[in-house]
């Protein structure tokens, strides 16, 4: 390797690992926001009138032991018979005409002071809207992932990671100021198109300059611990700002923190090369060395080594992902399936975080603190043990007990915690695998194209997953999910201890 004298690890690769893995914090905070500005807080129909009784407040919507959501009594028929003198116990309530909340709804505040349910009433005939709006967003970053791993291969890794880390801060703080439902989602989109994108471009752009040791802890603990990071902050963010839009303030802010980065990143030297930018990657490699207190060798390329390695040279488009021969169709089909299932089982276990627990932040924050050890564990695995051996035992980890959580009762609700908790942990392990192979089985020219495609696919997966939530319980269809992904990595190829393949035809010579 062309860098060898640099060493694996000194100053220049510490300050690179460390301003990578910081600039993916903030995804933790977007992917999950809305957990909490989508949240449902106790609600009832809102009774405008104060002159009637307490006993009538109460009735009017439906009972007296739990408030109808979305209906209430015809408030002039109530009236009437409050003044009239009657009681709730005098009249057969059953018999009384019903009308829909045409007066609002009334909120509980001993949650959130305000969230986009309670702002823009996202209930009953508009409860549809509480999983559009996260669909919304992941269709957002299903975009932005399949736009921003193209432009990357084609402009550089350095100018798209900057760019999507710009329109996710610029759109956050915009959404502040939304006055309207439609509005919201309008800037949601184009929110996700930066969220996840600079994640990948990031993951790339690490993967590509660390080399050894620190290439495998980047791709697969220290990426995704950043992210962990951002997601465990949430809930503080979220307990310390109640208001959804001084929530949504608080996170756009640290933004502002990654400006001086651009001096300190530089653009993937491999990338460079394959540009035929021979004197700007030596200039990196150089500056390097200075970082890390080494000498440089004259000649930091042979000749007739850079001419080879530029000679390998496609210009990258999604056709190339699918190189001309049979391989290639069957190693991204495979990836395409097995990120899509991958990321509806992680979301739709991490979106139903709310439902766990009466404290919404302290089920955020558990769901968040699994993921530490499970990416330690994903670390150990990447080390010491295949890829697809790794990758299929997370997956029965997770779908095994989800298949039986169903069978649990309903009172044993430590039980049913642990099990989803340890379907989380072997899940999220999972992801963090799937993400580190996706980024060493394709060459040079289109790792991020590829990555980037299967993010996008993925995403899809999150699109759905909100809607599945609402519809069947998330046990059934994530148990499902888990056992068809692990029929599809049994034909995955392997990429345990092997070098990054430069090309299609080291690509295609990687064994089953």
């Amino acid at each position: 390797m062309y860098v060898a004298f640099l060493g694996t690890w000194g100053c220049f690769q510490a300050v690179i690992f460390f301003l990578l893995c910081a600039s993916i914090v903030p995804n933790g905070f977007g992917a999950f926001t809305l957990v909490f500005l989508v949240d449902v807080p106790p609600h009832h129909c809102s009774v405008p009138v104060d002159n009637l009784t307490e006993e009538w407040q109460k009735a009017v919507v439906n009972g007296v032991e739990e408030r109808s959501r979305c209906s209430r009594y015809r408030l002039d028929v109530v009236m009437n018979l409050s003044a009239q003198g009657s009681a709730p116990g005098d009249v057969n309530l059953t018999e009384l005409q019903q009308e829909p909340c045409v007066d609002g709804w009334s909120y509980s505040k001993d949650i959130y002071q305000s969230t986009l349910v309670t702002e823009f009433d996202l209930v009953c005939h508009d409860e549809w809207k509480q999983p559009f709006t996260a669909s919304v967003l992941y269709a957002g970053i299903t975009c932005g992932s399949l736009f921003a791993g193209e432009l990357s291969d084609k402009y550089g890794r350095k100018p798209i990671l900057f760019a999507t880390m710009a329109i996710q801060t610029i759109f956050t703080f915009i959404q502040v100021f939304a006055n309207s439902w439609i509005l919201f989602t309008i800037l949601l989109f184009f929110n996700g198109l930066g969220q996840m994108s600079n994640f990948v471009a990031a993951l790339v752009l690490g993967a590509e300059i660390l080399i050894g040791h620190a290439r495998v802890v980047y791709s697969s603990v220290a990426v995704n611990s950043s992210f962990t990071l951002g997601y465990m902050m949430l809930p503080l963010f979220g307990y310390c700002l109640r208001d959804w839009r001084s929530l949504l303030l608080g996170l756009s802010l640290p933004g502002l923190l990654y400006i001086p980065m651009w001096w300190l990143i530089p653009e993937s030297p491999q990338w460079l090369l394959y540009q035929g930018k021979v004197q700007e990657a030596e200039a990196i490699f150089r500056k390097a060395a200075r970082w890390n207190k080494v000498q440089a060798p004259q000649y930091i390329f042979e000749q007739t080594g850079v001419t080879d390695f530029v000679g390998h040279l496609l210009f990258s488009n999604m056709h190339d992902v699918f190189p001309k021969r049979k391989v290639g169709h069957a190693n991204f089909a495979f990836c395409l399936i097995s990120r899509f299932s991958m990321f509806i089982s992680y979301y739709g276990l991490s979106l139903n975080t709310s439902q766990l627990n009466t404290n919404p932040f302290l089920s955020c924050f558990i769901f968040a603190l699994v993921e530490i050890p499970a990416y330690v564990c994903s670390w150990l695995a990447l080390r010491y043990f295949p890829r697809r051996t790794s990758i299929i035992t997370s997956l029965c980890l997770g779908f095994v007990p989800l298949f039986f959580l169903e069978l649990v009762p309903r009172d044993l609700s430590t039980v049913t915690l642990i099990m989803e908790m340890l379907a989380k942990f072997s899940f999220t392990s999972g992801t963090c695998l799937l993400f580190t192979y996706t980024s060493e089985v394709y060459p040079t020219p289109l790792r991020n194209t590829a990555t980037g495609a299967c993010s996008m696919v993925s995403r899809i997966g999150c699109c759905l997953a909100p809607f599945l939530l609402k519809l069947i319980p998330a046990s059934y269809y994530n148990g499902v999910n888990g056992s068809a992904r692990c029929h599809c990595h049994a034909f995955h190829p392997e990429s345990f201890g092997l070098p990054l393949p430069e090309t299609f035809e080291q690509m295609a010579t990687r064994k089953r």
